[in-house]
């Protein structure tokens, strides 16, 4: 079929990075019909996120991704060592013994830093039962944007999803029974035969078309900052200090490898759309340093702001929005595409349940209401950032008594718990501990040949379906999903490492949606009809009741 005479497709989804393609990949799990549209024809080689979060890495998994990007990590982490053994050549004598263990032992579920203050290895409790529940996702964490991109343009292409590279929209027309969408070619404007589409979303990042002409209120705060990070080469770089450093005059990193990063507290840049040049990275690098640093070329680099954005709702009619279209904030920490992938996660199993009839369109309601809270978070989290790097003598001894926080088990394995979202939850109905988090991933042992375990509770989620977990072989358990099995799978098993849990239901995103122990004897009709309730919230009514039972609309809210 000729691409541009297309104009039958569920959902059009503009921008084609990691969020557009992974919102893509759920919605064909779910049956809908997608085509993406991306106006680069390759894949942007500009320096951008360094690592992902547990719930990203759980994302993964749960879709069989996280082994190619196991082996992406393990290239960063060869090049990460390197760094940290020539950090030791300027080290006090027991800073180098530290620097060369982390460098040689394996690397915790998660690091990072706060405002450029790093996160000891030695001062992370990672026994903590929250990092143990994500099971072989909690040791994935360095991963590249551009690699993240290329295994979700790979999964795209077998999940069949239509990627339209070098394509822009210049423009739709939203009513209520779909949208019809404008395009152009990317390099030279020549218009394109329009799309027709039920859905139209916007992943098309901080500067969304999408967002603007939809007219989605955009509040937030203002920028104060100019921030450059680049690969580069230099001379004169003998002064230069490795790692995060702060001056009278900014913040600065050098490393790992060639990769540096300047933060000046003078105001948004001129022009955000300019080229970054090399005497505009020097400029930068020898105010903030004090050193007359000589950039002799760049290899990528990027230039970006602290103003921190987010819309009031995610959802305006037939047109969504998510990732950084939705939310904008400084980059410090990686959590944008992280959150950006959460977005999608959230997105896709409902959106394509109410494309193919699944599920009413009041389901949308849930995505707003279990996003935006997080989205918040992460804005305020980057602001403290911010802050903590201003350079004036106040800032300073608060960063000084921060540091001392972190140089504690008890702080920095807090920050790190804030930082790698183990801690995330959707406020959904119920009073179980398991309720809005993401599900741990059990093992399982399979009591039913059918049952399609791989030992792993992540292992029957690759079908992008929702899951009923029977542990305790109860038959009115089961019972409660006749009507469903188009959408939901039921696999009675055993689970070793929780004997107290009965059972768990699992939304196709991995949160758990119901749970109940092994205890609930005297309370089990009511157990029931609470699991009941959580299959209509989000599978909707039952197949032979789909018509005189519409789904009730869930209203829910989130806390990070």
């Amino acid at each position: 079929m000729n691409a541009d005479a297309r104009t039958d497709v569920d959902v059009v989804v503009v921008g084609g990075g990691p969020v557009g393609l992974m919102l893509a990949c759920e919605l064909r799990l779910g049956g809908a019909r997608v085509t993406v549209l991306e106006r680069l024809t390759e894949v942007d080689p500009t320096i951008k996120a360094g690592s992902i979060t547990t719930p990203t890495a759980e994302a993964f998994y749960r879709r069989g991704m996280l082994p190619a990007l196991a082996e992406v990590q393990e290239e960063a982490l060869r090049q990460f060592r390197a760094f940290r053994w020539k950090q030791e050549e300027n080290a006090d004598p027991e800073e180098a013994d530290r620097s060369r263990s982390e460098a040689q032992a394996p690397p915790p579920r998660f690091a990072g830093h706060f405002a450029g203050i790093m996160l000891r290895a030695d001062r992370f409790d990672d026994s903590d039962p929250v990092f143990r529940s994500a099971g072989p996702a909690g040791d994935v964490g360095f991963v590249s944007q551009q690699e993240i991109e290329r295994v979700l343009a790979e999964r795209a292409e077998l999940l069949g999803v239509e990627l339209r590279r070098g394509v822009e929209l210049t423009g739709f027309e939203a009513g209520d029974d779909g949208v019809t969408v404008r395009l152009a070619r990317a390099d030279g404007g020549e218009a394109l035969a329009p799309l027709r589409a039920s859905w139209l979303v916007g992943c098309d990042g901080g500067r969304s078309l999408v967002r603007k002409l939809a007219g989605f209120d955009f509040p937030g705060t203002p920028p104060l900052i100019t921030g450059h990070q680049a690969i580069v080469e230099m001379t004169g770089t003998e002064e230069l200090k490795p790692g995060w450093n702060w001056t009278r005059t900014g913040t600065y990193a050098n490393g790992p490898g060639p990769r540096v990063l300047t933060v000046e507290f003078d105001g948004p840049p001129a022009d955000r759309e300019a080229p970054v040049t090399a005497e505009e990275l020097q400029a930068g690098m020898r105010a903030v340093s004090g050193v007359d640093v000589t950039v002799t070329k760049v290899h990528t680099a990027t230039r970006f702001t602290d103003n921190a954005r987010q819309v009031t709702d995610y959802r305006a009619g037939r047109v969504l929005l998510a990732g950084d279209a939705a939310h904008v904030h400084a980059p410090f920490g990686g959590q944008g595409l992280n959150l950006g992938v959460g977005d999608a996660m959230n997105l896709g199993w409902k959106l394509a349940a109410v494309v193919r009839g699944r599920a009413p369109e009041g389901l949308l309601d849930s995505y707003t209401a279990e996003r935006h809270p997080i989205g918040a978070w992460v804005l305020d989290w980057t602001r403290a950032q911010v802050a903590l790097m201003r350079p004036e003598p106040h800032t300073h001894a608060l960063r000084d008594v921060v540091a001392g926080l972190t140089d504690t088990t008890e702080g920095t394995t807090y920050l790190v718990k804030r930082i790698s979202g183990v801690l995330q939850r959707y406020d959904l109905p119920g009073d179980h501990e398991l309720i809005g988090r993401s599900a741990p991933d059990l093992e399982v042992k399979a009591l039913e040949a059918d049952g399609g375990s791989d030992g792993r509770l992540a292992g029957l989620l690759g079908a992008g379906r929702g899951l009923l977990l029977d542990l305790a072989g109860d038959p009115a358990l089961r019972a409660r999903t006749t009507g469903y099995g188009d959408r939901v799978d039921t696999v009675t098993a055993a689970c070793p490492d929780r004997p107290e849990l009965a059972a768990l239901l699992v939304r196709p995103d991995g949160i758990t949606a119901w749970a109940a122990d092994a205890d609930r004897t005297d309370a089990s009709e009511a157990a029931l009809d609470a699991l009941t309730e959580a299959l209509t919230r989000w599978f909707g009514a039952p197949a032979q009741a789909q018509a005189q039972a519409p789904t009730p609309a869930p209203a829910t809210s989130s806390s990070p």
